[in-house]
């Protein structure tokens, strides 16, 4: 059987799309139909059926697939690889996507001996849904995602947990009363403006259904999207937030912000580090991938 006929078969599986699949290998879709087709033939079953927008493989193409995929991605790797090269896996520029606020203070930072040692990055900054969906078409070798990555097309594994802190300048968490505030909750907030990520408060919405079992009673006053300038805002008490204590631990430690409130057990997200199925044993995607995880241990 062609190993080119596979790896057109498990692109094509991985990401339901036989445009899809066209971009990933590098051919036409007309090509692509052909080669299944000719696939089909050889086995003498359907592997996918074909519907108005992309394709859903049969269990005779899961099991195919199944028993193909660890031996296609490891000739993949070996060919990326080459025999002479060991010692430098970043032949070309590995592109990275990620959340701007994580990457610009985690990730990159992580990623310097890499960098002494030849690594070359190309870093989109974004929201997990649109790095997610480049991954499969090859925009996107490794991708940080604040969201679990779901389907065959991507291959993902935890990175860390972010913990979430309802913060406010020094002045505005002075003049609350901490009792009341654990009395009745939320409703001691609700004279102070709520600065947000975006419109439907979701950083906001996650901690109010965690810690308060309710959901916020009142609209943003601000809505900016990027943490960092959230922080500023509070930083200079234009109102309330809740933001990721990786992004404030400083200004918590230097007091220029106060926790509200320390529950017990802190709303946290998990962030997963995603790569295209099939990839993630190659050299540099393994290089990024094993120190970003190494280093995720510290953050």
């Amino acid at each position: 059987m062609d190993l080119s006929l596979l790896k057109t078969f498990l692109a094509t599986y991985r990401t339901g799309s036989l445009t899809a699949a066209a971009r990933q290998v590098g051919l036409s879709q007309p090509t692509v139909t052909a080669q299944i087709r000719t696939l089909e033939q050889q086995v003498g079953q359907q592997l996918f059926r074909r519907l108005p927008r992309g394709v859903v493989p049969t269990t005779v193409a899961d099991e195919l697939a199944a028993e193909a995929a660890p031996h296609v991605d490891a000739l993949v790797a070996i060919g990326e690889r080459g025999f002479a090269d060991h010692a430098r896996p970043f032949t070309r520029p590995v592109h990275l996507g990620g959340p701007a606020e994580l990457t610009g203070t985690r990730v990159l930072a992580s990623l310097t001996p890499l960098i002494r040692q030849g690594l070359k990055l190309r870093v989109t900054l974004g929201l997990a849904d649109d790095l997610l969906a480049g991954l499969p078409e090859g925009r996107f070798d490794v991708v940080v995602s604040s969201i679990r990555p779901r389907g065959r097309a991507i291959v993902s594994v935890p990175l860390t947990d972010e913990e979430f802190v309802l913060v406010a300048a020094p002045r505005t968490a002075a003049g609350l009363d901490g009792e009341r505030l654990a009395r009745e909750g939320p409703a001691a907030l609700r004279h102070l403006p709520l600065i947000s990520y975006a419109e439907d408060l979701p950083i906001i919405r996650r901690y109010w259904r965690t810690v308060f079992g309710t959901r916020p009673a009142h609209s943003p006053a601000i809505v900016v999207p990027d943490l960092r300038a959230v922080l500023t805002a509070v930083v200079a008490d234009a109102g309330i937030s809740v933001l990721p204590r990786y992004l404030c631990a400083a200004e918590l430690a230097d007091g220029t912000l106060t926790p509200l409130l320390e529950p017990e057990i802190p709303p946290i997200n998990t962030l997963y580090l995603a790569c295209r199925a099939g990839t993630q044993d190659t050299p540099a995607v393994a290089a990024l991938r094993g120190h970003l995880l190494d280093a995720a241990r510290t953050w």
